[in-house]
């Protein structure tokens, strides 16, 4: 039956399926079928002989894991066996069994962002640090950086002793890693860190896994950053039989840690490789992708490819310049509302923008036209307040080590439990050396807390009572317990407004969530496994393919998706590409850029529109920018152009475009409008830059002109910089021309 299956595949595809021996690499273009490969070559090695148990298959998201085991599993007998996981889900899955060896219990708590501000805030607390010297965001975000590149806190400050401020940072990274140790925890850097850690610790343990996972194949190998390279490669050394899945020209993740080295250099890390290339696209039409093609051939950095369909050429690409934002978001409505009144759904379209803030004018524009749409990037339904305090019940009750749930918690609902008493608690353990379940079972030994001792005490009964019990309850009645027995439920029904109501629907939602876990093949996992369920879910895996409404996000996030109809929209200078891009002095910031806007062509099926304005509002002020220079890139002869003038008035009715000539219309430059108020002209003073143009500051680098307006003798400049907008006095700034 596999053999049926496998004739139906096209050549490459077929070659790449039988080819199971030693090292391969797949280089998939966009809308290849690389899942249907991955899964018959899957099929195909336990057809072979290969036990499911010796196979493992790593994607990136869970959604994609979900798929790809549902897909192997339909395929043939014991597909279920086969360890599809992500990288983290399958690091947890490993330290959990041997985690013990480096000093850990496997009760170990997975930290979130969340989690680790609070420890990091806390520690900024008790050691006088001040957060304006050594912003904690930066030092969380350069302990992330040292984690995925495999450093730890002594090699760190190693390289930094000679240097006062990162030195500093080096100690905070060491004091971080040791209360989260303190706190049986690790952060989600960790996971991989300490998976690469006890490999190498370890060989026994390595050798283990080794012999476990004999045929390895990895999805998306070019967003894997130097710690999910060193795993991959401990893990494949002894067999050798790695399949590395990916497409240099989709990697768009450099910014947290890709290194899209790693697929480049791969034939050099693993010798006599085969390459295959899958070019024959599925998803899109042949103008889409002649687009695609011309934009990327644009890079340097790139394993050549074109990518081909046998469908038809499709629609032309339509390029729409507005004259502001508002517009461009307008024209976009009624694109939208003419074609679903012709029959499409809403769940056909999606909308794609650089950044977030992007999308709050077609957030406006589809309120008025009555077009549901969907925002991926919001606040996560994890994020919320209520989800996050009865998750931190559910982490204190799962590992009692962990001081910062209970911080969260002891006082939630409140219990006459202040911050002051809480850091008593804590001191105490401290010093005692005791666990702190002992020592809230005890408040009395604590000093100068005998008021506070009783609330304390009650407060151990109640979640004692519930750590006691949770390996014999299901979820979704610990969840219920913990609301009704701790006052929370009470609580939000008391304030009996529209927001407490809506947080309790969000908590029945959880409830949801959790019976849904039991109900899983992971449900046996119970506690530990519904938070690690949780802890490891992302954004996109919450996505309804189904749901009939647009959908808004960023161009990172779709990455992996398509859709019938694409806009990608404020494609302007300093928008897309973005002003850091444009103005790094590497390569490699614009191809990154570039990279991206490959992505978003071709997550587009049927239809592209690319959108871009010629004023908008950033800031707070109005910002003039020029199309992005990726526009020149495609090919005209593809490209059907429409403009449109502004409105008279808004009325709120969505523009109709007038028809253009069919070429590419260069930015007209642009000084603020003058007023009956405006002041004069400064006589004795000319500037060689007009708005548009980029100068040099001594002090902040490389800007953009946005705006130019007569300031007495002098001219105020507005220009943004890498360090953001600045107003200066051209002459006093000594802004010169670049």
């Amino acid at each position: 039956m596999i053999n049926e299956m496998i004739d139906k595949l096209n050549p490459m595809q077929k070659q790449a399926v039988l080819t199971t021996e030693g090292p391969l690499l797949l280089l998939a273009g966009a809308g290849s079928g690389k899942t249907r490969v991955l899964t018959h070559r899957i099929a195909y090695l336990i057809s072979k002989g290969v036990r499911p148990f010796n196979i493992l298959a790593i994607t990136f998201t869970n959604k994609a894991a979900r798929e790809m085991k549902e897909r192997v599993s339909a395929l043939c007998e014991g597909g279920k066996d086969v360890w599809v996981s992500t990288f983290h889900s399958t690091c947890v899955r490993i330290l959990r069994r041997d985690i013990e060896k480096l000093g850990y219990t496997n009760k170990f708590t997975i930290f979130d962002a969340d989690d680790s501000l609070r420890l990091m805030k806390n520690l900024y607390k008790a050691h006088n640090i001040n957060d304006k010297v050594y912003p904690i965001k930066y030092v969380l975000g350069e302990i992330s950086k040292q984690k995925d590149a495999l450093v730890s806190p002594k090699d760190y400050m190693i390289q930094n002793e000679k240097d006062f401020r990162m030195k500093k940072v080096a100690e905070l990274y060491e004091m971080y890693q040791n209360h989260l140790k303190d706190n049986n925890a690790l952060d989600f850097d960790d996971l991989i860190f300490k998976t690469v850690i006890l490999f190498q610790s370890f060989p026994e343990v390595l050798e283990k896994y080794q012999d476990r996972f004999r045929y390895i194949m990895v999805d998306e190998y070019q967003d894997t950053n130097a710690s999910q390279y060193q795993l991959i490669k401990l893990l494949a050394a002894k067999y050798r039989n790695l399949c590395a899945v990916g497409d240099d020209d989709q990697s768009i993740y450099g910014w947290r840690g890709a290194d899209i080295r790693n697929i480049l250099n791969f034939e050099d890390d693993f010798p006599n490789t085969q390459v295959i290339k899958l070019e024959q696209n599925y998803r899109s039409s042949q103008n889409i992708l002649n687009s695609a093609n011309a934009v990327i051939k644009n890079n340097a950095a790139r394993k050549a490819k074109s990518l081909w369909t046998e469908q038809d050429s499709g629609e032309k690409i339509t390029l729409y310049r507005a004259p502001d934002d508002k517009t461009e978001a307008l024209y976009t409505a009624k694109q939208i509302k003419d074609a679903h009144e012709d029959g499409k759904s809403y769940g056909d379209f999606a909308i794609l923008y650089r950044n977030n803030a992007i999308s709050r004018v077609f957030e406006e524009a589809f309120v008025k036209a009555a077009i549901p749409y969907r925002l991926l990037g919001g606040t996560r339904f994890y994020d919320r307040k209520e989800i996050r305090d009865i998750l931190a019940y559910l982490k204190f009750i799962s590992n009692p080590n962990d001081t910062i749930s209970f911080s969260r918690i002891i006082n939630v609902p409140k219990r006459g439990i202040g911050d002051a008493t809480v850091e008593k608690v804590l001191n105490y353990c401290e010093e005692s050396g005791q666990p702190l379940l002992s020592v809230l079972s005890m408040p009395e030994m604590i000093p100068d807390i005998k008021t506070k001792a009783k609330p304390v005490y009650l407060f151990y009964e109640f979640i004692n009572k519930f750590i006691q019990n949770a390996p014999d309850m299901q979820v979704g009645e610990l969840i219920k317990g913990i609301l009704e027995e701790s006052g929370y439920r009470d609580e939000l029904l008391g304030e009996n407004t529209e927001e407490s109501l809506g947080r309790l629907d969000n908590l029945e939602e959880l409830v949801s969530k959790a019976a849904e876990f039991v109900e899983s093949p992971s449900g046996q996992a119970g506690l530990e496994g519904f938070l690690e369920d949780v802890a490891l879910v992302a954004d996109v895996d919450g996505l309804e393919e189904n749901e009939d409404a647009v959908v808004l996000m960023t161009l990172h996030s779709s990455k992996g998706l398509e859709f019938d109809t694409v806009f990608m929209a404020a494609c302007e200078n300093g928008i897309f590409p973005g002003f850091r891009a444009m103005q790094s002095e590497t390569l490699s910031a614009m191809e990154e850029e570039r990279r991206l806007c490959y992505v978003g062509i071709t997550r587009a099926k049927r239809k592209l529109y690319i959108t871009c304005s010629k004023s908008r509002m950033t800031y707070g002020e109005t910002q003039y920018n020029a199309p992005s220079d990726f526009l020149k890139e495609l090919p005209k002869p593809l490209i059907e152009v429409q403009d449109s003038a502004a409105p008279k008035q808004n009325t709120g009715a969505v523009p109709i475009p007038k028809p253009a000539a069919q070429r590419y219309v260069p930015q007209t430059r642009y000084m603020t409008k003058p007023s009956a108020y405006a002041m004069p002209a400064p006589k004795d003073l000319k500037l060689d830059f007009e708005v548009g143009d980029k100068v040099r500051h001594m002090k902040f680098g490389i800007g953009t002109v946005t705006n130019i307006s007569p300031a007495g003798a002098d001219y105020e400049v507005t220009a943004d910089f890498p360090a953001g907008t600045k107003k200066l006095m051209a002459k006093l700034a000594r802004l010169k021309k670049i």
